[in-house]
């Protein structure tokens, strides 16, 4: 049997041996265990439960917030379309199809497409349905874009006054963008049940 070196600790580790020069701390350190399988699956239970909850949360509101999203670009849009008019002194129009809408500069005699920049060709990002109205009357929203636009920003800073309805298939969401004869356009969310 060997003899026990007087230097050693009570774990056998001699003192000068340990790391920090303390024979206790070696003890300490060697009993020292890290997190237990179990312990490891309970916590990537807890985060695949907590990711799976804010997925499911953001891909069922997703439509909804695109088509509010939606609402308030095209809002703006006209406004800054009817700005950009009267600082031009040419008109601009938009015209909409059932895909989405762009925006055209006059120059007296036809309509040029304004394809890049803020006024540049834009879809509709939730595959929305979209109603015109003009004067309380509907206007046709067909597949593809008219020649001329059904809605006009003037140089004068005046605007087409309108309304435009946005809702998604098979839901009773809807948004509301709305022009003034005085160049500004707004967005609201509209309950379905008092759409009118």
């Amino acid at each position: 049997m060997a003899k026990p070196n007087p230097r050693a600790n009570r774990c056998g580790v001699a003192r000068s041996a340990c790391a920090h020069g303390c024979g206790l701390k070696c003890c300490a350190a060697k009993n020292l265990r890290g997190f237990s399988l179990i312990e490891i699956l309970v916590v990537l239970v807890i985060l695949g439960v907590a990711i799976a909850a804010v997925t499911l949360g953001i891909a069922g509101a997703g439509g909804g917030r695109q088509l509010e999203r939606d609402a308030e670009r095209l809002g703006a849009l006209v406004t800054y379309a009817c700005e950009q008019a009267e600082l031009s002194g040419r008109d601009i129009g938009m015209s909409l199809n059932r895909t989405g809408y762009r925006f055209g500069r006059s120059n007296h005699v036809t309509w040029e497409l304004l394809r890049d920049g803020e006024l540049r060709p834009r879809k509709w990002s939730a595959g929305a349905v979209s109603a015109l109205s003009r004067d309380g009357n509907r206007v046709a929203v067909d597949a593809e874009f008219p020649e001329k636009p059904q809605v006009v920003c003037f140089s004068s800073g005046e605007l087409t006054a309108f309304r435009l309805d946005l809702v998604l298939p098979d839901d009773a969401l809807r948004y509301r963008v709305e022009g003034t004869p005085d160049g500004h356009a707004g967005s609201r969310r509209v309950d379905v049940a008092n759409a009118r």
